[in-house]
């Protein structure tokens, strides 16, 4: 379990870097060019799979519930 734990720790340090980078180069862009927009859809993007962290956390520790509750239960009844 807590190998998954760390998992989604590092994966919301690299989603707080990669939109601090996003919009750090954003900002050096003009504004309605190629370079603004796509970094613009960039940081829409990460803020989308941000958004999921928590019920993707969620699926996973009732996965991982479930699968010993499947172990226990295997156990006890052989």
């Amino acid at each position: 379990m807590l190998p998954l734990a760390i998992v989604f720790v590092v994966i919301a340090v690299a989603i707080s870097l990669g939109a601090d980078v996003l919009d750090d180069i954003q900002g050096t862009q003009t504004t309605d060019s190629t370079a603004y927009n796509a970094t613009g859809y960039g940081l829409s993007s990460m803020n989308t799979f941000a958004k999921w962290l928590p019920t993707i956390a969620l699926v996973v520790v009732i996965a991982v519930i479930i699968g010993i509750l499947i172990v226990y239960l295997a156990r006890r009844f052989t």
